[in-house]
């Protein structure tokens, strides 16, 4: 697409957090939030984002901003704490938008926000009970508060907003994985109400990210119909393992499509090697048109506040290789 170049470099969202930073102290956050952004400018991003720092986990900025839910003392296999819904949520106020309108006022690189999928929280937090009549109602009713949120992101000055879908890529397996509450039709229905905006300004973009980790074998037909469904501009991979998984994904994604492809691994310090990672990107531009390619991390670096994946300076390393990278793919014309 005509100007994927604007985001060629790209992370997922969340930044390790400065040591003793904690969201109950709105000024420290700020602050934090300001150093993040110049931190992402020397860094040559042309993406900028708050870091996450204002929130407990990437789901927070929903469970925390709207009502229905209640916090339990459980945690799932991934160490996330479960939200659970007790009735149909409703937003009470913007969720992002004031304070990306104060990130846009900080920089003039483009503001992202990312925000949990409609589908997502409704497949994690859905219990049956009187409250909440099925979790494809549950999801629904999100995807308005999602929706709402996004075009109030827009107008305030966000330009690349990523949705967070971390079940997706494992019903993509010739072997699915448990949905969990909401079947992979239905999850994709879901999504499919809030991945696209018609009308908008220049330069906006959708963008889905359906997981961190590619299924070791892709039923194609399962990832034809994720891409159909879901009308997202971009669509944000994994691709850090060199896989023939992997690049089916890519494969099987629509010509229309942007591609952002996370080339360097977030969980582990080592660094990738320039040569190895140039290769799979030739492999992948052998399928599709680089032009409407970006790449960035696998995943989030503290995707969780208090669980970050690698030390502040092995992110800061990684985040280096992605902008190299991306000047071996593109040169300096971004």
């Amino acid at each position: 697409m005509a100007d994927t170049f604007n985001y060629r470099i790209d992370h997922h969202g969340s930044l390790v957090r400065p040591a003793g930073l904690s969201t109950a102290d709105p000024e420290a956050v700020d602050g934090a939030v300001r150093e993040a952004v110049a931190y992402q400018r020397k860094l040559r991003s042309t993406v900028v984002t708050d870091g996450d720092f204002p929130r407990e986990d990437f789901r927070s900025a929903v469970l925390d901003g709207v009502s229905g839910f209640r916090r339990t003392d459980e945690t799932d296999p991934e160490g996330l704490v479960r939200w659970v819904a007790e009735s149909l949520p409703k937003a009470n106020g913007p969720l992002l938008a004031d304070r990306a309108a104060r990130l846009a006022e900080l920089t003039v690189i483009a503001p992202k926000a990312t925000l949990p999928s409609p589908a997502y929280l409704a497949a994690t937090t859905f219990r049956p009970g009187p409250g909440v009549p099925s979790a494809r109602e549950l999801g629904e009713v999100l995807a308005e508060i999602v929706r709402a949120e996004i075009e109030l992101l827009v107008a305030n000055g966000v330009r690349l907003v990523q949705l967070d879908n971390p079940l997706l890529l494992a019903q993509l397996s010739t072997d699915p994985a448990d949905p969990g509450a909401l079947s992979f039709t239905d999850a994709l229905a879901v999504d499919a109400l809030v991945a696209r905006l018609e009308d908008r300004p220049e330069g906006v973009r959708i963008a889905v990210a359906p997981g961190w980790v590619a299924p070791a074998e892709v039923d194609r037909a399962r990832a034809e119909q994720l891409y159909a469904v879901i009308g997202a501009d971009r669509w944000i991979l994994p691709f850090d393992q060199g896989t023939q998984a992997e690049l089916d994904l890519v494969e099987a994604l629509p010509d229309d499509r942007d591609f952002c492809l996370g080339v360097v691994d977030a969980t582990v310090p080592e660094l990738e090697d320039i040569d190895t990672v140039m290769f799979r990107v030739d492999a992948a531009g052998a399928l599709k048109d680089l032009e409407d390619g970006a790449v960035s991390p696998s995943r989030g670096f503290a995707d969780v506040a208090s669980r970050p994946l690698l030390t502040a300076e092995d992110q800061r390393k990684k985040l280096v290789l992605v902008e190299t990278i991306a000047r071996y793919c593109w040169g300096n014309e971004f």
